[in-house]
C-alpha cells in the first residue's frame, strides 16, 4: 500500500512554501481570475495513456467504496478514454446542477478560489502528474482535481455546499479564522465519509483519488472514524503528510449542508483562541462509529 498520496488542493495553500519546490505550473499568461483555455493540444499520447491507467485502476474500486451518486456521476461524465474536454464537460454539468469547470495552472490565490466556487464555477488543474508520480505529487493535477472533485458537483445539494463553502470564505479571512475554516474543507470535501443504507463510502476527493487512501479509510483498523460534528471538526488538526488520523462521518449529503448553512462568527470567536484538537484524539462528547488503533498512542 502507498504511504502517501497526492496532495489536496484547499484555502491557504497558494504560498509556494507548502510545497518543496516552485508551484509547476505557467502563471505567466492567466486571466485576472488566474483561469486560461484548457490546451487541450499540448496533451501528449503518453499523458492521454497516463490518465487511462489512472482511471482504470482508481474506477475499479470505486463500487465498494464510493458513494452512489459519485458512482452515477462519474458514469454520466464518461471520461475514461482520455483527460477529459472541460468544455464538453461543462455542457454536462451545467444541465446537471449549474456548475462548471474552469482550467488553472495550479493553486490559486485564496480570494480568487472562494470566489469561483461563490460563482458555482471549480478550478481545475490543467496539466497531469508525471509517470513517477502515479501514487505521490506535491500538487494537484487534472486526475485529483477532475477524478475527485467533479462528479459530485454534479450532485444539486454537495454543488450548493461548495457554493456555501465559497460564500464564506472572505467571511473567515476577515475574522482571521482561515485555519478553522479550511479544517471543514479538509474533513469533508477532501476527505469526507459518509454512511447510508449502503454502508461506510467515500465521498471526499483526497480519497477517491488516492488508490491506497481509499481502501485504508474504509477498511483499516487504524484511523478514528468519528460522527460529524461541526465544532468539533473546526476545532481539529490534519494530517498533510499521510494518511488521515481521524475521518469525520456524515449521513447524507443534507446533513452536510444544513449542518453549515448556519453562521459560523460565533464559533470562530469561541474556537479561535482554544487549543487545537489532534488529529488522533478521541474525546468523551464524540459519537465514535470506530476507535481506531492510532487513538490509543499517547495524546
Amino acid at each position: 500500500m502507498e504511504t502517501q498520496r497526492p496532495k489536496a488542493a484547499l484555502p491557504g495553500q497558494w504560498n509556494p512554501g507548502h510545497t518543496t519546490h516552485a508551484l509547476r505550473g505557467d502563471y505567466s499568461h492567466v486571466r485576472p481570475d488566474f483561469t486560461l483555455d484548457q490546451p487541450l493540444a499540448r496533451y501528449t499520447d503518453a499523458e492521454q495513456d497516463r490518465w487511462r491507467r489512472l482511471y482504470a485502476r482508481q474506477i475499479e474500486l470505486m463500487p465498494r467504496y464510493a458513494v452512489k451518486e459519485f458512482l452515477d456521476s462519474i458514469e454520466e461524465l464518461d471520461v475514461s478514454g482520455g483527460i477529459p474536454d472541460f468544455a464538453r464537460v461543462n455542457r454536462k454539468l451545467g444541465r446537471l446542477s449549474g456548475f462548471q469547470i474552469v482550467a488553472v495552472p495550479g493553486l490559486i490565490p485564496d480570494d480568487q478560489f472562494f470566489a469561483h466556487l461563490a460563482n458555482r464555477r471549480f478550478p481545475v488543474t490543467w496539466w497531469i502528474r508525471n509517470e513517477s508520480e502515479l501514487d505521490y505529487l506535491e500538487e494537484p493535477d487534472v486526475f485529483h482535481d477532475f477524478f475527485g472533485h467533479v462528479p459530485l458537483l454534479a450532485h444539486p445539494i454537495f454543488a450548493d455546499y461548495m457554493v456555501d463553502y465559497g460564500k464564506a470564505g472572505p467571511h473567515a479571512v476577515a475574522q482571521n479564522a482561515m485555519p478553522l475554516l479550511s479544517r471543514l474543507y479538509w474533513y469533508t470535501i477532501e476527505f469526507g465519509l459518509i454512511r447510508g443504507g449502503d454502508g461506510l463510502r467515500v465521498y471526499g476527493a483526497g480519497i477517491l483519488s488516492s488508490r491506497g487512501e481509499t481502501v485504508y479509510s474504509i477498511d483499516s483498523d487504524v484511523p478514528n472514524r468519528i460522527a460529524f460534528d461541526l465544532e468539533r471538526v473546526l476545532s481539529t488538526e490534519y494530517r498533510i503528510d499521510a494518511y488521515q488520523e481521524s475521518y469525520f462521518v456524515i449521513d447524507t449529503f443534507d446533513q452536510l449542508f444544513a449542518e453549515t448553512h448556519k453562521p459560523f462568527a460565533p464559533l470562530y470567536e469561541r474556537l479561535r483562541n482554544l487549543p487545537a484538537i489532534a488529529p488522533n484524539a478521541v474525546l468523551p462528547r464524540d459519537r465514535v462509529l470506530h476507535r481506531g488503533t492510532i487513538s490509543e498512542r499517547p495524546q
